[in-house]
């Protein structure tokens, strides 16, 4: 499971969870996950001028070995225009970052996004609270 921030992305099923205690990191592990979250902040969604990140629309990060890293997103709609280009675009974002070799992103809908997945700075920034 990968901790970022005081979010939990759960690797077993992709949901997330309010803040719980911190498993011990792999040595390196964390860096480059730190590195990738910021590649990802990169992204923006075309609709809501917020990253993808920040908006909750990554469920996982799971870096493998020899470079490989597993995503798990979801879209803010299921019939988003450009579910196609943003999977790029994060493939490519994520793509950069050094040490990592081959992005695969899956597109899941499941659980369904909902507006309590943004961050709450997001939430407040966007008036939602």
């Amino acid at each position: 499971m990968t901790l970022m921030d005081d979010r939990r992305i759960d690797v077993a099923s992709p949901t997330l969870a309010a803040s719980e205690a911190q498993p011990s990191p792999v040595a390196g592990e964390s860096s480059l996950t730190e590195h990738i979250i910021a590649a990802l902040r990169t992204v923006h969604d075309p609709e809501i001028p917020v990253n993808i990140y920040d908006l909750g629309l990554i469920y996982r990060i799971e870096p493998k070995d020899q470079g490989l890293v597993e995503i798990d997103m979801t879209l803010t709609a299921p019939g988003c225009p450009v579910a196609g280009e943003m999977l790029k675009w994060v493939q490519t974002a994520v793509g950069g970052v050094e040490g990592v070799g081959t992005v695969d992103v899956n597109l899941v809908f499941d659980p369904r996004w909902d507006k309590s997945r943004m961050s709450e700075d997001v939430q407040l920034e966007l008036g939602l609270i």
